[in-house]
């Protein structure tokens, strides 16, 4: 199963060519997509007119849907955002530490088009589809 952070989603739904999206195309059709709360919030908070914020809603719910947070995955985070901060580095959205910290404790693969995974990548262990 992989999960989608919401730049990939951004891009997508914008038709952006770019290789993010591609494989989140190819992952629509042959994987399960997980998404999450926090994913849907940011994702869908960005709708100005109402018929693409319902498009946007209904992609969302299709997918397959897991709570992000929680009280266990908020104190993994609060630990993996203190490691990253004793390697010199700052994340800059604390939902960006939430749903890598998801990843990596689910075993789930991410889609993203965001440089604030990549040292969670280098120093975390979370695992990127590319």
């Amino acid at each position: 199963m992989i999960v989608a952070d919401t730049s990939a989603w951004i891009d997508y739904v914008k038709g952006v060519e770019a290789l993010h999206t591609d494989i989140l195309d190819y992952e629509l059709e042959h994987n399960r997509i997980i998404t999450g709360d926090i994913i849907i919030a940011e994702f869908l908070q960005g709708f100005r007119e109402e018929k693409d914020y319902e498009i946007a809603k209904q992609m969302m719910e299709s997918l397959e849907y897991r709570d992000f947070v929680g009280k266990e995955n908020a104190i993994q985070a609060a630990q993996n955002y203190r490691k990253l901060r004793k390697c010199g580095i700052t994340i800059r959205k604390t939902i960006d530490v939430i749903i890598a910290t998801f990843c990596i404790e689910n075993g789930f693969e991410l889609i993203h088009n965001d440089r604030d995974f990549d040292p969670m990548q280098e120093y975390l262990g979370l695992r990127v589809k590319k």
